[in-house]
């Protein structure tokens, strides 16, 4: 790569890429934008990284990888860098954590800020904090002498909307109401209460006075300034607004004004289905019976948004980093920023947009989106849930009948749970699910059952199993009624 000196943008994020983080490609004479971001990359960040002739210009995102080391001075000299979630510690020299916001490296546990910050660090957070809450007085009040108006009017013996002291029942259309809570709870988005990163924004956990606890998706200041992300952040607030489910996440409220954009959600404890199955341990807690649920409970958002919805919702972007699991393991699907509604007068042209691995390979050529992209998706994700690890790679030798027929289904699935050959229950369950995932990632699009039929077909009381498990067949399951 040291020879493309043209080269202006380089994005390899989301891979599995390895090895020790070596400086290089940065000194490329045209190049401004360097993506690496959820890689395996470790080692240190070279102490001369940020001296280049273009680093200006330069932005980089190495975040969610195994970087240890310091930061480096020179970094300051960069345009934008961002760090999250690596293994980075020590002090962050002053002169770049004056020039770059805190999100750029949050889930550095040992990473602290320089001791001296200045005193326009201090001023500015204080004046805008003072600003913000004269705003929200003013406009509580308001808001409180409206709703006083309301009560008189209203019948005396409506019940009152949720539990005394639960702040989510008086929220407007903004969430302006509640926005001085959520900046204390936050101590106005800290690093520290920082839980994970995004397409776009962080994502920061919340502990209100009400005992509740909320995730917080907060649009960071330099992404507000790209219309795609702005575009999306609203976009996934319009359409969470508008639907509910229980395997959907909750949208509580949001905030849209342009200096500060969040959005509020009912928090999922155990993360994401990605990084769950990712961790060994946590991925032996998800058992089988947990992740058929899993699977039906998606199966059952998506019909909902399908076949529920006027006009059907689209997702766009069905993947285990979008499935959110609580406490309890149940799922709920998530980041509905790529979502479109399904307008039946249009041709529903669209750019390409997804997570790779999970795209219909219709979309690739036809540009046009239907129900049946996510479908596919969904089937991705479920052959996911069962195997334990993305199968990409199965999905490439499904072209080859005589591969699909030797390949047992007990050899796919995930090896850290316990064999399903004495459970005659939750193996006919397994098999139902991968049967109907199987269905759902045709290459062909008029072969894939629509969601409301594949919500169906998972409900149903699995059939007993024609032949011992240990025999059944990738094959088999294709042709079998």
């Amino acid at each position: 790569m040291s020879q493309l000196t043209r080269l202006e943008i380089l994005k390899l994020d989301g891979n599995r890429l390895e090895g020790v983080f070596e400086a290089g490609i940065h000194m490329l004479p045209s190049i401004n934008t360097i993506g690496l971001s959820r890689n395996s990359i470790r080692g240190g960040i070279p102490c001369d990284f940020g001296d280049v002739v273009n680093a200006q210009f330069l932005n980089v995102d190495l975040s969610r990888n195994n970087l240890s080391g310091g930061v480096p001075k020179s970094l300051c000299k960069l345009n934008t860098i961002n760090l999250a979630f690596n293994h980075l510690e020590g002090r962050i020299p002053p002169s770049v954590w004056s020039k770059f916001s805190e999100d750029s490296y949050s889930g550095n546990l040992k990473l602290f800020p320089p001791k001296d910050r200045s005193n326009a660090k201090i001023i500015f957070p204080v004046v805008t904090f003072i600003g913000c809450f004269v705003l929200t007085s003013v406009f509580f009040v308001i808001c409180f002498i409206y709703s006083r108006k309301r009560k008189k009017a209203a019948s005396a013996t409506a019940e009152p909307e949720g539990r005394p002291g639960d702040i989510f029942k008086i929220w407007n259309y903004d969430g302006n109401i509640a926005y001085q809570l959520i900046i204390e709870a936050t101590e106005d988005f800290d690093f520290r209460y920082c839980i994970g990163t995004g397409g776009y924004g962080s994502v920061y956990r919340a502990l209100l006075p009400t005992g509740r606890v909320v995730a917080v998706k907060k649009l960071h200041r330099f992404e507000g300034d790209n219309p795609a992300f702005d575009y999306s952040f609203r976009n996934e607030a319009k359409v969470l607004s508008q639907i509910r489910h229980r395997h959907i996440v909750k949208l509580f409220g949001f905030c849209l004004h342009q200096r500060s954009m969040f959005l509020i959600y009912d928090y999922m404890e155990r993360g994401s289905l990605f990084s769950v199955l990712k961790y060994d341990d946590e991925a032996v807690e998800l058992n089988w019976k947990k992740r058929v649920n899993v699977v039906k409970g998606i199966a059952n958002a998506l019909s909902y948004m399908h076949h529920d919805c006027s006009p059907p919702i689209l997702h766009r972007d069905v993947s285990s980093s979008n499935i959110l699991l609580d406490s309890e393991f149940e799922g709920c699907l998530s980041d509905f920023g790529t979502a479109r509604l399904l307008d039946p007068d249009s041709s529903n042209h669209t750019m390409l947009v997804g997570t790779r691995g999970y795209i219909a390979p219709e979309m690739a050529f036809t540009m046009v989106v239907t129900e049946r992209c996510d479908v596919y998706s969904f089937g991705v994700l479920a052959l996911e849930v069962m195997f334990g690890d993305h199968p990409g790679d199965f999905i490439s030798s499904m072209t080859m009948t005589q591969v699909a027929q030797n390949i047992m289904v007990q050899q796919l699935l995930d090896k850290r749970l316990p064999s399903l050959e004495e459970d005659v229950r939750v193996s006919r369950e397994v098999i139902g699910v991968v049967k109907t995932a199987l269905k759902c990632i045709s290459y062909d699009p008029k072969a894939r059952p629509c969601m409301k039929e594949v919500s169906q077909e998972l409900a149903k009381h699995p059939p007993r199993l024609k032949v011992p498990f240990r025999s059944i067949s990738v094959l088999h399951l294709m042709h079998s009624n």
